[in-house]
């Protein structure tokens, strides 16, 4: 199981804050478990599609789609920031 954060607009379309999610062992990186949150469909598929500008960190750090992740690790989503 890794752990899922979502933050700020995420949170909100999404209607959750975290989530536990069993990894299928065809799940290896983070652009993985991206896909198979996608492939839910609805809010999920608008908000966390490609094209979409979400970034992404596993355990704290910044992370690429290409980055591996693994039971026990903490996955966070949420949209770009801006300052102003």
């Amino acid at each position: 199981m890794v752990t899922v954060l979502y933050f700020a607009r995420l949170r909100e379309v999404l209607g959750q804050g975290s989530e536990q999610v069993a990894l299928p062992a065809s799940v290896r990186d983070l652009e993985g478990l991206r896909a198979m949150l996608v492939a839910r469909g609805g809010a999920w598929q608008q908000e966390l599609a490609p094209t979409r500008p979400v970034r992404a960190a596993v355990n704290q750090a910044m992370a690429m789609g290409d980055v591996p992740i693994s039971d026990g690790d903490e996955v966070a989503f949420f949209p770009p920031v801006t300052g102003g």
